[in-house]
């Protein structure tokens, strides 16, 4: 009961600049993201890898730096792309690619480096190819499994807002001198 009285003595000014900080924390996160997003041309700059489809090259969990090239995708480049309907966007080599004649339009082929067989099947029906606007980016670097972190708090829901339970409790009752 001592802490909830501490909390109601303590000035309104000391909440609004713990949440002010906040804000400033939450949008500083949110600038960085665009200002990333703006620099390599893609909507997503950085991905988690979710599986183990391109081992040896990428574990689980490791954290993808990506950018959007002008240039049109080679065979070799290891790309991500997300298909329309599907939420989860896939990072796989490009194992073919396509040209129309008509119009130049480029269709790839991918296939993860520890998968059996290519990409089709993950497609949607009756798709055999993706194209350029389906590539999210191309792999540029990658840091090992800084992204377990993604994946434990998406796998394990009740340890997320264990997490940020503690956080806010941190931040509640944390004394800035």
């Amino acid at each position: 009961m001592d802490v909830v009285r501490n909390l109601a003595r303590q000035p309104i000014r000391r909440h609004l600049q713990q949440f002010m900080n906040f804000c400033l924390i939450v949008s500083s996160a949110l600038m960085i993201w665009k200002g990333l997003s703006v620099v390599t041309n893609s909507e997503s700059p950085i991905v988690v890898v979710l599986s183990e489809s391109m081992e040896p090259a990428f574990a689980r969990g490791d954290l993808l730096f990506l950018s959007l090239p002008t240039a049109p995708l080679a065979i070799g480049d290891i790309c991500v792309y997300k298909l329309a309907g599907k939420d989860i966007p896939i990072v796989h080599r490009v194992l073919e690619l396509h040209q129309d004649a008509t119009d130049g339009t480029q269709y790839m082929l991918t296939k993860g480096d520890n998968n059996p067989t290519d990409d089709r099947a993950l497609y949607n029906p009756g798709q055999m190819w993706i194209k350029q606007e389906d590539v999210v980016g191309k792999v540029q670097g990658f840091v090992p499994y800084v992204g377990m972190v993604t994946i434990i708090l998406n796998d394990y829901p009740k340890f997320k807002y264990l997490a940020l339970s503690v956080m806010g409790m941190f931040a509640l009752f944390s004394k800035e001198e």
